[in-house]
């Protein structure tokens, strides 16, 4: 099940948050709310599911579009962009000391606010894999721990011009097709650039598995096996000798 990409505003202004609201669903993304202080930018996050915040630097309130990122880093992983009139370098400095994922000066336009907020979502997407496999790298050195240890319920795949977050379990197989991917999941396809191989190393390890060399598929979703394929959705995929023994030794243990 897909789902579109929800975003937080954070602009004292109400007439550019109101233009940056239209903006944003114009291109297809959710708004979940447009407030103009800290406080209650602070109170949208804690009861609700944000994937991204656009704040304005200079708010209606003593605390600033920086405190509200210091407040971010410290409790919620989740990438965020400065959205400032200010350009100087005094600001841009202090800025940098909370590690935005992006920093988009007014006036801009829709492409612009489209292009920060697409690069700022895949940068962040890759930040957080690479360190979640140095730390279980790190894990398993110091403790044994497998990469089946910490599993995540979810990834991001993108269509068209959004990232739609994609739960492991909607996924049903994926099958290679030249440089792309087809993901399948119970009732859309999305084509995803990447190596059948790079692919798998993303998903869980108890459920997905290389069942022939181009298809990778979800073992919660086969219905039906034979000596060459298995039936997945009513669609037979075929499959390589080791993994028929695979399936029929798991179904017999």
């Amino acid at each position: 099940m897909e789902h579109p990409i929800k975003i937080l505003i954070v602009e004292d202004n109400v007439i550019i948050a109101d233009d940056m609201q239209s903006m944003l669903e114009e291109i297809g993304y959710e708004v979940v709310d447009n407030v103009i202080v800290y406080e209650q930018a602070v109170e949208v996050l804690k009861n609700n599911h944000v994937d991204l915040v656009l704040i304005d630097i200079i708010l209606a309130s003593d605390k600033t579009g920086i405190d509200l990122g210091k407040h971010i880093r410290k409790n919620y992983n989740i990438p965020f962009i400065f959205v400032t009139s200010n350009s100087d370098k005094a600001t841009v400095e202090n800025a940098k000391t909370v590690k935005p994922d992006g920093y988009l000066v007014k006036p801009f336009e829709q492409q612009d606010l489209y292009t920060s907020i697409e690069i700022a979502l895949s940068n962040f997407n890759y930040a957080q894999k690479a360190a979640e496999k140095t730390d279980l790298e790190n894990k398993a050195g110091e403790e044994g721990f497998t990469s089946n240890s910490v599993l995540k319920d979810s990834i991001f795949v993108k269509k068209q011009h959004l990232y739609y977050r994609i739960q492991f379990g909607d996924i049903q197989f994926i099958k290679a097709d030249n440089v792309y991917l087809e993901v399948n999941t119970v009732d859309k396809k999305f084509l995803v650039r990447s190596p059948l191989k790079d692919y798998l190393e993303k998903l869980p390890k108890d459920k997905f598995f290389r069942a022939h060399k181009s298809y990778i598929v979800n073992v919660d979703h086969i219905d039906a096996i034979n000596s060459k394929d298995i039936m997945i959705n009513n669609q037979l995929i075929p499959i390589s000798k080791e993994f028929k023994e695979f399936i029929i030794s798991s179904m017999n243990s």
